[in-house]
């Protein structure tokens, strides 16, 4: 399992997600802390450390960091709307 990291902006943003993206999301981003890879698609070019969460509602960026710990950071959220 994956330690989930966010800045206080991100919380902001996540908090501020309408109703239906925001339970949409909290799902997802448990799903992705059991296997990024898997609930993940890349960033750009794979360079296994940058990653897109890809939803209905919402995308975000996320940074999978493998050591010294397993980290995935929240980098941005975007509501689709």
């Amino acid at each position: 399992m994956y330690e989930l990291r966010y800045d206080p902006t991100i919380e902001a943003v996540w908090d501020s997600l309408p109703e239906q993206a925001r339970d949409e999301f909290d799902r997802a981003i448990l799903i992705a802390c059991e296997d990024p890879f898997g609930a993940t698609e890349p960033y750009g070019i794979d360079d296994g450390v940058t990653r897109t969460l890809v939803l209905q509602r919402t995308v975000a960026v996320l940074l999978i960091s493998h050591t010294p710990r397993k980290i995935l950071r929240i980098l941005q959220i975007t509501h689709l709307g």
